[in-house]
């Protein structure tokens, strides 16, 4: 009993400051970049930040549908890693069936088709500490423009 109290006790006293960067997915360096650069973008509960660029209309895809999207990937400061934005071929996947990156398969599902947003995902929903040689470092906030094109709905 008293184990419990002083453990309690602890809790209470830790700075919230502390607590808040146990839940924050973004490398302290970045988080600054992040929060003074996109102060008004919003955050997921897995630590996704976003800003609605241009909202979309109707349902947003759920897993196993077919998205098309549009796409340029940048490193945290702007180096384009990585884009896809020919209207007429645009880059087509199952999502949340592990063919894209986790933060990709979490974000779209928010999204609306015709909708474009800013995306910032952290490096656990990105490539993580293996990064993708040689265009991502490993640890690397990357911050994407999405647009999603269409859904086509799984029969």
């Amino acid at each position: 009993m008293r184990c419990l109290t002083l453990i309690s006790l602890l809790v209470l006293v830790a700075p919230a400051t502390a607590l808040h960067a146990q839940r924050e997915k973004l490398p302290p360096d970045d988080l600054d970049y992040v929060t003074k650069t996109w102060p008004q973008a919003r955050k997921t509960y897995t630590g996704i930040r976003y800003i609605i660029e241009k909202p979309g209309d109707g349902q947003p895809p759920k897993p196993g549908d077919i998205v098309s999207v549009l796409f340029k990937g940048t490193l945290l400061q702007g180096r384009i890693f990585e884009e896809d934005l020919d209207p007429k071929h645009p880059y087509n996947f199952r999502l949340g069936r592990g063919e894209v990156i986790t933060g990709w398969d979490q974000i779209l599902q928010l999204m609306r088709p015709g909708s474009t947003w800013m995306v910032i995902l952290p490096p656990e929903l990105a490539y993580g500490s293996r990064g993708h040689a040689p265009r991502v470092p490993a640890d690397s906030t990357l911050v994407f423009e999405v647009h999603l094109v269409g859904v086509d709905r799984e029969q």
